[in-house]
């Protein structure tokens, strides 16, 4: 009995280890993003801690230049298409909707900040954004299975063909991959 119990518990924390992770990038992500949107100093290039200043204090010491040159071409549109990605990859990550797509998004928007911005933290790990980067990876290997909604659109999806028997399994499914129970595998009628 006790034993059973253990195993029902771990199968439940695997089943939700990355839970925390969406939480938490979801939050920060979507914080990020709307932080640079209302920042006093953000899209004024006068003041400090602006973008363009960041861009301009970034250029000399990042790993690939052209990419802060290419930013500066257009300072404020790359600073509004960082902010709005950032909520945008936050959104997703939190909700579970396209969980991967939006992993993929916050992964490349820290991998660029870490190749940029981030670059020259000496030692390496006093930069946030590889840190971001590391984290986001789990999440694009495997989505949001569970408590999203990815789990719940394909739950739907499956219970939509087959008759009757199809209608009344998919309810069940359904029913569990909202409560984060984990999804029976489908079987042959």
């Amino acid at each position: 009995m006790m034993l059973e119990r253990l195993d029902a518990w771990r199968d439940t924390a695997r089943r939700y280890a990355l839970l925390p992770l969406r939480i938490f990038l979801g939050v920060t992500f979507i914080y990020a993003g709307l932080d640079k949107l209302t920042s006093d100093t953000f899209f004024t290039d006068s003041a400090n801690g602006s973008l363009l200043q960041i861009l301009h204090g970034a250029h000399d010491t990042a790993a690939i230049p052209a990419m802060v040159d290419l930013a500066l071409k257009a300072p404020h549109g790359f600073g509004y298409a960082i902010a709005l990605g950032e909520i945008a990859a936050g959104l997703g990550t939190l909700f579970g909707l396209l969980g991967r797509v939006a992993a993929t998004g916050g992964a490349l928007i820290s991998l660029s900040l870490w190749l940029t911005v981030s670059w020259s933290s000496t030692p390496y790990y006093y930069g946030n954004d590889l840190a971001y980067l590391m984290a986001w990876l789990p999440l694009v290997l495997a989505g949001a299975p569970y408590l999203s909604l990815d789990a719940l659109l394909i739950a739907r999806r499956k219970g939509r063909g087959g008759g009757a028997a199809a209608g009344t399994a998919g309810a069940a499914v359904t029913s569990g991959a909202a409560s984060g129970a984990p999804v029976p595998p489908s079987r042959p009628a």
